[in-house]
């Protein structure tokens, strides 16, 4: 075994011997021209095997520092003497790009055989460290810490004073050489006194009730990373069904009020789930449900729980708060759509190998569209809310510019092109349009199945066979284009690749609305919002005129987005613009609104505005007055495969 010194002058050695021939060709060259090769790049990592990795990681996390916001952590490897490399994970499942924090990684004191043993960095891939392991050393202790951000430009905020997220995956350092399924962890973790834990791992043996350490089952490391941990001073555990736990963690006792109708909700849409899947892909299953100001907020999938971070007054403000009820079920769906089932170059060995996105329009897309739909067959929102929700989507696609140059398969490059960064012109350059426009595309394949079968099938049928197989399975189950493709004419014989080619791979201005239309509702536009409108601006702490004069303005007067091509664009608004006065008097969002059906009476939308140190006062010509996205049933009296669609299932 090459020790990391030998490979070191060997890889020297070979960029010197490979750059020996352009030296003489460099004799040729004209004078002054220095024409130097390409060195070549010499990958000394380990590629995966599915081979057991020999003996069991330990490995002991201390949540207990909050003070600090620091993770302190101990790990104990089980090696071989010879050269050994270390990895970070890189890829997160989830996250769709290589977001991996090794960044906020620190302390880093590797020792074996009473001895500290020095380590590299890998000069290609930052997150492998090298090491060779002393003779007579068959296990060696891994000694750091995972620093929390402790403001919000660090990145998320992992601990807080009262609550905490342990993301094991963040928490540990594994062997090259194998895929992660065969390297099996015994992990534990310690939390303050007087703490609440929730996690899909379960205890090994009897637990602390509140706070102190917990020693959990071994399992192996893919499983250890897919199982993250909240916990925190202020909790409530509530079971929705025999295998399914609601656990929330919350900034203040408060916060925790949910009422018994509305858990009874989350239940319900639990149970249309398993009756739309027939299956369930897990053994149990746990909401990691936390509610809070400072904790960062999230939404992410796992294949026996879900990470949802919400605002405070999730349940306290239920009524007002429609938008961020969806984020649950969607997450919930993931558990069969993405983890379960998951697209063929999105499953990896390891945490180093690239994911692909190339199914992203199923694995995000499909999920959106279910997730909208369970919400209104459990009545967490109402049927209203539900199409209110969906004119939202039809009227984002109905009026964006980028769909006339980007076509949709290419945002599933998105988490790795723009890594979810703030973006000038989101209107024009498009985002992970997958997740919604993916939604519209399965809206416009129900209703045509619905439609071609005279009612007697529809998407349901294509979830059960494509997701339902196999009950209790939580292992994963990889899928191809021609799969889904066969699976849908299984469900109803028409030509699925060319429909799905030409909303996916094709550049198509045209928003896909048939669903809605073919569904029986038409697009419309009042001068009204809806709850579910208002939910939104509340949650975003933003009035959202978009389909007005073309942006959204935080309580401040801070424009924070701007549609290409629209009246305020035209005026020389963009985001980062302070809006200071509306003709004439200082900003407020009431007066805002009144300036644009003041327009209408052909009254000008003057406003002074601040573009960092330069004020100047633009004139927004629009005349169209307030416009917010419903859906109208086309003939009121005629039955709707929308309604079918939204109708609970017996």
């Amino acid at each position: 075994m090459i020790s990391y010194r030998s490979w070191l002058r060997l890889a020297v050695s070979t960029l010197v011997l490979g750059t020996a021939p352009a030296l003489a060709q460099m004799s040729d060259a004209p004078t002054g021209t220095s024409m130097p090769q390409a060195a070549p790049l010499v990958d000394t990592i380990p590629a995966p095997q599915d081979t057991p990795y020999p003996g069991t990681i330990k490995l002991d996390v201390d949540a207990t520092d909050i003070g600090h916001r620091i993770f302190r952590i101990k790990e104990t490897i089980p090696v071989k003497p010879g050269h050994l490399v270390l990895l970070y994970p890189k890829w997160l499942p989830g996250n769709h790009a290589p977001t991996g924090q090794i960044n906020k990684l620190a302390g880093i004191v590797i020792t074996g055989g009473g001895k500290t043993i020095p380590w590299r960095r890998d000069p290609i891939d930052v997150f492998a460290l090298h090491l060779d392991v002393p003779a007579g050393v068959d296990v060696i202790e891994a000694n750091f810490q995972l620093l929390s951000p402790t403001t919000p430009n660090q990145g998320r905020t992992l601990m807080t004073p009262v609550m905490l997220n342990l993301e094991w995956i963040a928490t540990a350092l594994y062997p090259a050489g194998h895929y992660v399924r065969q390297i099996m962890v015994a992990p534990s973790a310690t939390y303050p006194e007087g703490w609440t834990s929730a996690t899909a791992l379960r205890p090994s043996g009897a637990a602390t009730a509140k706070g102190g350490r917990i020693q959990y089952e071994t399992v192996a490391f893919d499983t250890l990373a897919d199982s993250p941990t909240i916990a925190g001073r202020f909790a409530r555990i509530e079971p929705l069904t025999r295998d399914v736990t609601m656990n929330i963690i919350a900034d203040r006792p408060d916060y925790l009020a949910a009422k018994s109708e509305h858990l009874a909700k989350f239940k319900t849409m639990v149970d249309q789930s398993i009756k739309l899947f027939g299956s369930q892909h897990y053994n149990h299953y746990d909401f990691l449900l936390t509610l809070s100001d400072t904790l960062g907020g999230q939404g992410l999938e796992h294949h026996r729980s879900t990470e949802i971070g919400s605002s405070t007054g999730f349940f306290t403000e239920w009524d007002t708060s429609a938008s961020s009820h969806n984020v649950v079920a969607h997450e919930f769906v993931h558990s069969w759509d993405g983890k379960f089932r998951r697209p063929a170059d999105m499953w990896t060995p390891d945490y180093r190998q690239p994911m692909g996105g190339s199914l992203l329009w199923v694995y995000e897309g499909q999920t959106q569209f279910w997730g909208n739909v369970l919400d209104a067959r459990a009545g967490v929102v109402s049927k209203e809310e539900a199409l209110d929700a969906l004119a939202s989507v039809a009227a984002s696609y109905a009026t964006q510019a980028g769909k006339q140059w980007r076509p949709l398969i290419d945002t599933t490059e998105d988490p790795i092109i723009a890594r979810r960064a703030p973006a000038p012109w989101p209107n024009w350059q498009r985002s992970e349009d997958y997740y919604s426009e993916g939604q519209l595309i399965w809206l416009d394949a129900d209703s045509l199945i619905r439609q071609r079968s005279r009612g007697k099938r529809s998407l349901d049928d294509f979830a059960r066979d494509f997701y339902g197989m196999r009950d209790r399975d939580w292992g994963e189950l990889t899928y191809t284009f021609d799969d889904v493709v066969a699976a849908l004419n299984k469900v109803e014989p028409y030509d699925w690749a060319t429909f799905l080619h030409q909303r996916i791979d094709a550049v198509a201005p045209a928003a896909p609305l048939d669903g809605i239309t073919r569904g029986g509702y038409k697009l419309v536009y009042t001068d009204q919002p809806g709850s579910w409108w208002k939910s939104r601006e509340k949650s975003r702490k933003a009035a959202d005129f978009t389909y007005s004069i073309g942006i959204t303005v935080a309580r401040d007067g801070s424009v924070n987005r701007v549609n290409w091509d629209s009246p305020a664009a035209n005026a020389g608004i963009t985001i980062g613009t302070k809006i200071l006065a509306i003709n004439g008097q200082s900003y407020s969002e009431d007066d805002l609104k009144q300036a644009i059906k003041d327009a209408s009476n052909n009254r000008p939308i003057s406003l002074m505005i601040q573009q960092g140190s330069y004020f100047s006062t633009v004139s927004v010509a629009w005349t169209g007055g307030l416009r917010y996205p419903h859906l109208e049933k086309i003939d009121p009296k005629a039955s709707s495969t929308l309604d079918a669609l939204y109708s609970a299932r017996k």
